[in-house]
């Protein structure tokens, strides 16, 4: 597992309402991977952490996702899917303004150091290798909320 903090940018913005008064609200948390099995796993993990975790099949369905919603603390993107990967979704993210301040986990089962630092050069901050255990998805969902959250913090 890897965690890039130069790659969150400053204009993060979570501080909501609920937060100002103390409560913990829920992350919302954009979930694209195509294999089926991945992905209730991410969602139940997800969950299980307090996320609101919305999931789609294929890149398309997240370059979508994100085109008409952007509100996202963290999203989770497959290397490996059909229509746009995961790099190319990151890429398109990264020249969105309103898209750009949202940390970028991407999940592989190809860990290739040169595929890795491709993931990283796209602007992701974290790479996760499959198969995951629980607790190293648990890790890379707080250290990414957190590292956004402390980005927000820092330059306050």
């Amino acid at each position: 597992m890897s965690l890039d903090n130069s790659r969150v940018t400053s204009n993060c913005q979570i501080v909501s309402a609920a937060t100002t008064l103390g409560m913990r609200e829920p992350g919302r948390v954009l979930v694209a991977d195509n294999d089926p099995t991945t992905g209730r796993r991410l969602i139940s993990i997800g969950e299980k952490e307090g996320y609101q975790v919305i999931t789609v099949a294929d890149g398309r369905e997240a370059y979508r996702m994100l085109k008409s919603d952007g509100n996202f603390q963290v999203a989770v993107f497959d290397m490996a899917m059909p229509q746009l990967n995961g790099v190319e979704i990151v890429r398109y993210m990264k020249t969105e303004k309103r898209l750009m301040r949202i940390p970028i986990v991407i999940v592989a089962g190809n860990q290739g150091l040169k595929l890795i630092a491709e993931c990283f050069a796209a602007g992701a901050i974290a790479f996760l290798p499959k198969p995951f255990t629980t607790e190293q998805l648990r890790r890379t969902l707080r250290m990414a909320v957190s590292s956004c959250q402390s980005s927000k913090r820092s330059n306050a």
